[in-house]
């Protein structure tokens, strides 16, 4: 069995974690890297229940990332900015089916298709200050059953929304 938890990511010049937003899950919140410029990764043992990215970004006035990991396989993404709005997306849409199951909804019903995917995600960098190629983005989303591990395709993810390691 794979990683289950969420990766938060957000960019601020103090620790995420000791915004207002988070405070019901602060303490299970751990600080697994910074990045370039700032941007902060935490991670989250468990499913998701920092609760509304939306709301986050509202109040952190910045964007934010949530990656929902789920067996290690598959990666649910929730982000938002204060500008350009929520979306969500599918790293692994095969094994994201797999795992919600045949009688459950469809990755189709829960995220948005690659391209519309692609497309938010390149306004949400935008509104970061980034400048990012679709095609990169939408190479990744449109792997049906990745090679990679789902914690392997979030930090992909980050890198081609131009959230890049400190190694770079």
């Amino acid at each position: 069995m794979g990683f289950w938890g969420c990766y938060l990511v957000g960019r601020s010049g103090e620790p995420l974690i000791g915004h207002p937003a988070l405070r019901d899950a602060r303490e299970r919140l751990t600080l697994r890297e910074y990045r370039a410029d700032g941007w902060q990764v935490w991670s989250h043992p468990t499913e998701s229940s920092l609760g509304s990215m939306t709301a986050l970004a509202d109040a952190a006035r910045a964007p934010v990332l949530l990656g929902f990991v789920m067996d290690g396989v598959c990666v649910a993404v929730e982000a938002a900015a204060p500008h350009s709005g929520s979306w969500y997306a599918c790293l692994g849409r095969t094994p994201m089916a797999e795992r919600l199951g045949p009688d459950g909804p469809a990755p189709e019903d829960l995220f948005l298709s690659p391209e519309d995917a692609a497309a938010r995600a390149v306004r949400w960098a935008a509104e970061t200050g980034r400048g990012v190629r679709e095609g990169p983005l939408l190479e990744l989303l449109r792997i049906e059953r990745p090679e990679w591990s789902g914690e392997e395709l979030f930090f992909a993810f980050l890198d081609r929304l131009g959230i890049k390691s400190l190694s770079d």
